[in-house]
């Protein structure tokens, strides 16, 4: 299926290797313009395209961009995506080392839920507590017991079942954490953020979570 992927950082970069390399249809996109990403596409066989013709007749869009971007994405993101498209936010607040304050995130809305209102559609969290490379050399066979879970969030059950079939072709477990307002259990922070472990090990992590932001991760 065609995947847009807009973000070509570590998560970005490395999530159009896998996605890729599994037989999807992989277009990546990033503020600079396609001319920059010719050898991640050479290397991958990925497009290089615009955040439009990235998005264009996509099952699924991936969304990982500093948080402090997303405003800036152009309206009505993913409009001429598939009617049942997928997207997936990877991203995360970091008030004091990238992102500035955003207050509507300090008083209380999860990270994703506030990118949810600035494309206008909902989105499944994963890939935000994950190390990049970990993407490349964490996958591992359905059923093999050192196979890494990662954690999701959304309230689309239709996008997570997607995103969850994604994750099984490149080799990772998925974790269901509820709805958006739960997605507070994976940000920065929390114990399940950076865990590669299995889903028992996920899933307590994630019930131990707190909702209350350190001041490392306050503006």
């Amino acid at each position: 299926m065609k995947i847009g992927i807009i973000g070509a950082g570590n998560i970005g970069g490395n999530l159009t290797r896998r996605f890729a390399a599994v037989g999807h249809d992989v277009h990546v996109a990033n503020s600079r313009g396609p001319q920059t990403l010719t050898a991640l596409a050479e290397e991958t066989g990925a497009t290089p395209a615009t955040i439009e013709d990235a998005v264009r007749d996509a099952q699924v869009v991936v969304v990982t961009i500093p948080l402090k971007a997303v405003p800036n994405l152009p309206k009505g993101l993913v409009d001429s995506a598939a009617a049942d498209v997928a997207v997936i936010d990877t991203g995360n607040y970091y008030p004091q080392q990238r992102d500035g304050k955003i207050a509507a995130i300090e008083e209380g809305l999860t990270e994703s839920r506030w990118t949810e209102q600035q494309i206008g559609h909902p989105v499944v969290k994963a890939f935000n507590g994950t190390y990049a490379q970990d993407i490349l050399d964490k996958p591992r066979p359905a059923g093999d017991p050192a196979r890494v879970s990662l954690p999701i969030s959304g309230d689309d059950t239709a996008a997570k079942a997607v995103v969850t079939a994604l994750l099984d072709e490149i080799g990772f477990d998925a974790v269901d954490n509820g709805g958006q307002d739960d997605s507070w259990r994976q940000q920065p922070g929390t114990p399940v953020y950076g865990l590669a472990s299995d889903a028992t090990a996920v899933r307590k992590a994630l019930q131990a979570a707190s909702p209350e932001r350190t001041a490392e991760w306050r503006a």
